[in-house]
């Protein structure tokens, strides 16, 4: 074992080498005996007073540590970039391949046989699998957890609520000093958000995945079992390393294939698309667009969580959590796909109970038989835009009608609100130049704002088309992730106000009607709005970030490095 450890290329070094290596850790008050042979397990952590779902991920490390030494490991803690969801500007998509790379140098580079990854909020979990994939060393997921759900006027509520929270200041049926007490009663524990947002989606995309221990996905931040499953986690991945159990073993098609139906079942976001996307392109597993809309199209909404649903990530986990929704996937799902702990999916779940029916329904009698995401097809996104079915308006999964376009995010703040826009309920916003190139990074805007002028008619939902994203907490009949974007001047940087677009769900058509000769004449005429950077990693990003149909990283970071290094330091 001692002679195939990765880390004794460093500490298993006689001589110069050997003793820079080991002196410089010493200073640290590190016995020797702990560079003899151990598995060095590296706990990659994205705590950030400037991520606060992360937050408390200091005090989680400390249990990864404990179980990575009772199971004879050297535990090493090191920081990567932590993206925070609601702080980070312009947004953390942005920075999520930038993350990634983060990670796998910072893997790579290193003394580590195996890794532990503490994630949780959004866009720090697909970076650092990202990461970890591209170097293909034993790996386990731990999230940090979802908070405790939110209490505010003798109701529960989460963060699917502030979107309604908003329109109904906007509307003057909520007073600001309301929503200012809201925000505490929201936010009232550690951990992400606590509906089926995105960050809840990569915890549940993690499990069903097979890369974390059962019931990884839902156990509440401030729950002490949320301890419990972190130094269960430390002291496996330490076996990990001594079996040889890496990434590539786990990540197969059979497993991918099993996240987007359990993706279908519980209502996750329209993010997971892109995550899993760019995840699959650094293991090296095929993986399209229309595989989210095949696999997930006989797949009812089995998990009744906002914002497709009611409940909260906590009642889930009380319910049964994600192992219990599995078991009751069986039939669908590859239940011989290896996990990270050595046993099959099959195995995890087999003996999964639920608890309460109300949150997690039978296959037999599902919350409703619209799940998944469907992928829709037309000249408006020629290589593909996605929509929620489960989060949509039934009467609008049909539906024609006139083009009200904003140019850029600036154009749509400017004049969503204005009394003299010309817009009905029967209208169709559609967003420009928030796609990756645009943005740039590609932001959760997706899910725009009713104008208000209908809000004061009632109007709560109108069909929306963007080239960007929406937040997993976000609701509404909202096309997003129109393929190719705005910035690089197809179709859907020509649309105008006033067009004829038509959606069609069980078509899986998003049609513009206008003559193929009008659309060539105005591309012809057409000028890039976005900025254009010149420096720095925005530059770069600009440059080789590929398209939302196909993940959205970086064309030079699909693949891996793998984890050999053939050059000392010294």
């Amino acid at each position: 074992m001692k002679d195939n450890l990765r880390s004794q290329g460093w500490f298993g070094k006689a001589g110069k080498d050997g003793f820079i290596y080991r002196a410089w850790m010493k200073n640290q008050g590190i016995p020797d005996y702990e560079f003899r042979g151990k598995p060095v397990i590296g706990i990659c952590n994205t705590w950030s007073e400037l991520t606060p779902c992360n937050a408390h991920f200091r005090e989680l490390a400390e249990s990864v540590k404990r179980g990575i030494s009772e199971a004879g490991g050297f535990p090493v803690e090191f920081p990567v970039m932590s993206l925070g969801e609601t702080l980070i500007k312009p947004t953390a998509m942005l920075y999520r391949n930038l993350a990634s790379m983060d990670v796998e140098e910072s893997i790579r580079a290193n003394p580590i046989d195996g890794v532990v990854l503490l994630c949780g909020c959004d866009k720090t979990t697909p970076s650092l699998v990202m990461g970890a994939c591209s170097v293909n060393i034993p790996t386990i997921v731990v999230s940090g957890g979802p908070m405790l759900t939110g209490k505010f006027q003798g109701r529960d509520i989460g963060t699917s609520d502030v979107w309604r929270f908003n329109d109904a200041v906007r509307s003057g049926e909520m007073l600001q000093e309301e929503l200012t007490v809201a925000e505490a009663c929201m936010c009232r524990s550690r951990g992400h958000c606590a509906v089926m947002g995105t960050a809840s989606t990569m915890a549940c995309m993690v499990e069903s995945l097979g890369l974390s221990l059962p019931d990884n996905a839902a156990i509440p931040a401030a729950d002490s079992r949320r301890k419990v499953i972190a130094q269960l986690s430390g002291s496996r991945i330490v076996e990990m390393v001594q079996q040889n159990i890496r990434l590539s073993d786990i990540l197969t098609r059979k497993a991918f294939e099993n996240a987007i139906r359990v993706n279908a079942a519980i209502g996750g976001s329209t993010n997971f698309i892109i995550h899993l996307l760019a995840i699959a392109g650094r293991i090296g597993v095929p993986l399209s667009l229309e595989d989210f809309d095949v696999l997930s199209a006989n797949v009812p909404l089995l998990v009744n969580l906002q914002p497709s649903g009611n409940f909260f990530m906590e009642d889930l986990y009380y319910a049964g959590g994600l192992p219990a929704v599995m078991k009751e996937l069986d039939s669908l799902l590859h239940g011989d796909c290896i996990t990270v702990n050595g046993k099959t999916q099959r195995e995890n779940y087999l003996k999964a109970a639920c608890y309460n029916r109300d949150v997690i329904s039978t296959i037999n009698a599902p919350i409703s038989a619209l799940s998944g995401v469907a992928v829709l097809r037309g000249n408006l996104c020629e290589n593909g835009a996605v929509i929620k079915p489960s989060a949509a308006s039934l009467k609008l999964m049909t539906h024609t009608g006139k083009a009200v376009v904003f140019e850029d995010i600036e154009d749509y703040k400017n004049r969503i609100d204005d009394p003299d826009l010309e817009v009905d309920e029967n209208s169709i916003l559609v967003l420009k130049n928030v796609g990756p190139i645009g943005y740039p990074g590609m932001p959760e805007v997706g899910n725009m704002a009713i104008p208000k002028k209908l809000l004061a008619k009632g109007v709560h939902d109108m069909v929306r088309i963007s080239d960007g994203r929406m937040s997993g907490t976000g609701f509404g009949t909202v096309v997003l992730h129109a393929s190719p974007e705005a910035a690089l001047g197809g179709n859907f940087a020509v649309v105008k106000d006033g067009d004829i677009i038509s959606l069609d769900l069980e078509k899986r058509s998003l049609t513009l009607m206008v003559s193929d000769e009008e659309l060539t004449y105005r591309k012809k005429q057409w000028k890039p709005r976005h900025k254009q950077y010149d420096r720095g990693y925005v530059y770069l990003y600009q440059q080789q970030v590929e398209q939302a149909h196909v993940g959205a990283d970086m064309k030079y970071l699909r693949g891996g490095s793998g984890s050999e290094v053939t050059r000392d330091s010294h």
